[in-house]
C-alpha cells in the first residue's frame, strides 16, 4: 500500500461491512444501504472493545479519500487509542493525543486483524496497533479520516459544528424538538433527514418514525402540533433504539458465539413496502420522492 499526505476511510461499492477478527472469532456485520446513525453506533460497539487502550505502532495509507488526513500520520505513532465516540454519523476516536474522525461515506467497510494482511487495490488506510490492524477498505472513496487537536478545535466544528442534537441524548427533549420544528416551513421528512434539528435520523428511519408518529411526510414542520411533535420525538427515540439493539438495517451478526443476527428492514412497517398493504390498516403503502429521497407512508395511517 503507497503511502500519502492524504487520508482514507473506507467505503464499499453498496456494502457496509464490519468485521472484527480476535482470538480466532470474527464478527461481521453488512448493510446495502448507506450507513446511518444506528449503523455507525454498531461500527462504534465494535470496535471500541478490540481497540480501546491499543497503542498505535504503524499508519500506511493509499489514495486519497474526500478529505485530508490533516496532519503527518507518522506523527499518531506511539499515542493511544482511549476509546471511540459517535457524533452523528461520524466516530470519533480519542487519542492519548488528539483525536480521530472517521466518516463512512455512502458505504463503508472496517476491519480490524490480529495481524496486518497484504493489502488490496481498495485498501486505503491502515492504523497498527499493539491490538491489531484497523483497515479500512473504500473502492468509492467516499469517505474520510481527520485528525483534530480536539473536539472544540476548528478543524472538528468543521464537521460537526452544524450538527444538531443528539436523539439517543437527555438534550433531545420533547418541548425544544417542538419549538424548533414550530420555526421551520420545511416538510418534515426533508428536514429530519437534513440533521441540523435532531442528528442522524435517516432515510429508512424518517420513513418509521413518521409513520409510527401518524404524520404525513410533506407535512410543514411548523404545521405539526404540540401532541404530534411530541409523538414523533417518541418515534424516533424508539425507532432508532430497536434499530441498534438489532444491528442496523440489514446488519447481521456472523459472530455465532449466540447464534443471532438481525434485520431492522424486516420489522419496518412503511419503508420499501411500496404497493404493499401497510401492516396496520392494509391500505396499500405509497412511495413519493422528496429531495431525491424515496419516502414510503401509509396515506390512510398518516393524515395527520
Amino acid at each position: 500500500m503507497p503511502q500519502s499526505s492524504q487520508p482514507t476511510i473506507s467505503t464499499r461499492s453498496s456494502t457496509l461491512i464490519f468485521s472484527c477478527t480476535d482470538d480466532n472469532r470474527s464478527f461481521a456485520f453488512a448493510a446495502p444501504h448507506m450507513p446511518e446513525l444506528p449503523e455507525v453506533e454498531v461500527t462504534r460497539l465494535g470496535l471500541t472493545g478490540p481497540l480501546r487502550g491499543a497503542r498505535i505502532e504503524a499508519v500506511y495509507m493509499g489514495k486519497p479519500l474526500r478529505w485530508p488526513l490533516q496532519y503527518l500520520p507518522q506523527n499518531l505513532v506511539g499515542r493511544t487509542i482511549l476509546d471511540v465516540r459517535r457524533r452523528g454519523k461520524y466516530l470519533l476516536m480519542d487519542l492519548s493525543e488528539g483525536l480521530l474522525l472517521w466518516h463512512l461515506g455512502m458505504s463503508g467497510s472496517l476491519r480490524v486483524w490480529p495481524r496486518r494482511p497484504e493489502p488490496g487495490p481498495h485498501d486505503h488506510f491502515d492504523l497498527v496497533t499493539s491490538q491489531g490492524c484497523l483497515r479500512l477498505n473504500d473502492p468509492r472513496r467516499f469517505g474520510a479520516v481527520v485528525y483534530a487537536p480536539g473536539q472544540d478545535s476548528p478543524q472538528a466544528q468543521q464537521l460537526l459544528g452544524h450538527l444538531g442534537v443528539e436523539p439517543l441524548e437527555p438534550g433531545f427533549e420533547p418541548q425544544s424538538f417542538y419549538q424548533a420544528l414550530h420555526q421551520r416551513r420545511t416538510a418534515i421528512k426533508p428536514l429530519l433527514l437534513g440533521g441540523a434539528v435532531v442528528v442522524g435520523v435517516g432515510n429508512i428511519y424518517a420513513c418509521e418514525a413518521l409513520f409510527m408518529a401518524g404524520i404525513r411526510p410533506t407535512l410543514s414542520a411548523q404545521r405539526i402540533s404540540r401532541s404530534r411533535a411530541t409523538a414523533l420525538h417518541g418515534a424516533i427515540q424508539q425507532v432508532l433504539s430497536r434499530a441498534i439493539a438489532i444491528g442496523g438495517s440489514s446488519l447481521r451478526d456472523f459472530s455465532g458465539t449466540e447464534g443471532q443476527s438481525g434485520y431492522f428492514q424486516l420489522e419496518t412497517k412503511v419503508y420499501d413496502r411500496e404497493g404493499l398493504p401497510c401492516r396496520d390498516c392494509g391500505t396499500t403503502v405509497r412511495r413519493k420522492t422528496q429531495g431525491q429521497r424515496s419516502t414510503f407512508y401509509c396515506p390512510q395511517c398518516q393524515r395527520a
